[in-house]
């Protein structure tokens, strides 16, 4: 089931990235990108008495003018409308209401989105009641006074936000129809390949990258079996800055990813992968989403007898973290191979929802540590008890041992490739939850 998205929205220097900071527990906001697996600093996972959501900062870059200012806050009202369950409307009691506020306001009351409005920098509502109930006049229900930097009235919002969680629910969810996110740089060919599955060109394709506007959920039947195609690419070709750019794209991947089943990463067979594609990709492996890796345009490619062997190690090696991912080589021009996509999609969706019985999986673990020994740290020796599933979607796995920090990531892996070896989890990742045990509570 999918996390609830929360958006923050709000011009430049109200206090964006210090809630978000705030809300999220840590400066995300300075963290430095790792390559191949994303520490975006837009989104942030958040838990609140008891609730999970994925929390968004729709901040941009600084405009130079006033015309760039209201042209950005619109782009950004609409990203939180298209894509957000609640959005959180972000104001300056300092600066008090401002026409920018009353435009985005404006927008945001058309939406039907519930919207909680905060206004920040309110250090003392004595003092600033005056200033908080200005806001009023945005006609968008009770403002409610925050500190950002003080960390006051968070709790309040949050409470306000997390209200609306059971009215947002997704109709989707109690349906059996898998999501299908197409996902990708511009102009890869993300809509090409959703067109042709169709037989019809249902979603505007240009050569022009960023022309698709919106994420778009398209229907399709395939041996009458149906599916729901996201295609995210979700620019806007009018945006002329670069960051401004790459941040909605991530904005619109996050947001189509966490509703996903599955994901498809389209690459252009052309340009090779990027950078750019082992972050979107690091999107979908963090939050345990099974993958397709699809080489779109390989028609336009000199190939030879190992052409696919070598590409194929290319992208291993650049995504080396998630060895598990299918990759298939297609053309969304000539419409080479597309059919073998939705079979790739089916054998991940089976593997997403396999269940391994308890006792072949610590027959697994007990051979695995018969071959291989597990660590040892100042003379004491890791020890595994016991392994369950416990979920599915992605398959989870509960490891009991003796203390966890003997645990390492290294041995960990170990021990997934052997339940690798022994059962096809092609296409999905797999979670492992270490917990401490006692050698007395095994007697």
């Amino acid at each position: 089931m999918s996390k609830p998205i929360v958006a923050i929205v709000g011009r430049p220097n109200v206090g964006k990235s210090t809630l978000f900071n705030a809300l999220a527990g840590e400066n995300i906001s300075i963290v430095k990108d790792t390559p191949g697996v994303t520490r975006d600093r837009i989104y942030a996972e958040v838990n609140w008495t008891g609730y999970d959501f994925t929390l968004i900062d729709t901040g941009g870059i600084e405009p130079e003018s006033n015309d760039v200012l209201l042209r950005q806050m619109r782009e950004q009202a609409q990203i939180a409308i298209d894509t957000a369950d609640v959005i959180i409307f972000l104001v300056d009691a300092r600066d008090g209401m401002v026409d920018a506020d009353s435009r985005v306001a404006d927008m945001l009351r058309r939406s039907h989105k519930p919207i909680v409005l905060a206004v920040n920098k309110v250090d003392s509502f004595v003092k600033q009641q005056a200033d908080v109930y200005e806001f009023y006049g945005l006609g968008l229900g009770d403002p409610l006074p925050i500190s950002s930097a003080n960390r006051q009235g968070i709790g309040d919002m949050l409470d306000e936000v997390t209200k609306y969680f059971g009215e947002t629910a997704y109709e989707e969810e109690e349906s059996k129809v898998p999501r299908i996110a197409v996902v990708g740089k511009p102009n890869v060919g993300k809509s090409s390949i959703i067109n042709k599955l169709l037989g019809e060109s249902r979603v505007i394709v240009s050569d022009i990258a960023g022309t698709t506007r919106d994420a778009i959920d398209t229907p399709v039947k395939w041996n009458g079996k149906e599916y729901i195609f996201v295609d995210t690419a979700g620019l806007r070709r009018k945006s002329k800055i670069k960051e401004e750019l790459e941040r909605y794209s991530i904005i619109r991947t996050v947001t189509a990813v966490e509703r996903a089943d599955i994901v498809v990463l389209v690459i252009d067979a052309v340009e090779g992968i990027s950078e750019q594609d082992a972050k979107i990709a690091g999107i979908a492996h963090e939050r345990g989403k099974g993958i397709v890796i699809a080489v779109n345009k390989w028609d336009a490619v000199e190939k030879d007898t190992n052409s696919t062997k070598e590409y194929s190690a290319k992208i291993r090696q650049t995504l080396s973290y998630m060895p598990y991912a299918e990759i298939l080589f297609v053309s969304a021009e000539t419409g080479q191979r597309l059919p073998k996509l939705f079979d790739a999609i089916e054998l991940v969706l089976t593997n997403q929802n396999r269940r391994i019985q308890t006792g072949i999986l610590n027959q697994i673990m007990t051979e695995a540590v018969a071959l291989n020994s597990p660590p040892t740290d100042k003379g004491k020796r890791l020890k595994l008890f016991y392994m369950t599933q416990v979920a599915v979607v992605p398959p989870t796995f509960v490891i009991f041992v003796n203390e966890k920090k003997l645990m390492h990531f290294s041995y960990q892996r170990y021990i997934e490739n052997k339940i690798r070896e022994t059962f096809d989890f092609r296409g999905t990742s797999l979670k492992f939850i270490i917990r401490e045990r006692s050698e007395k509570d095994d007697n």
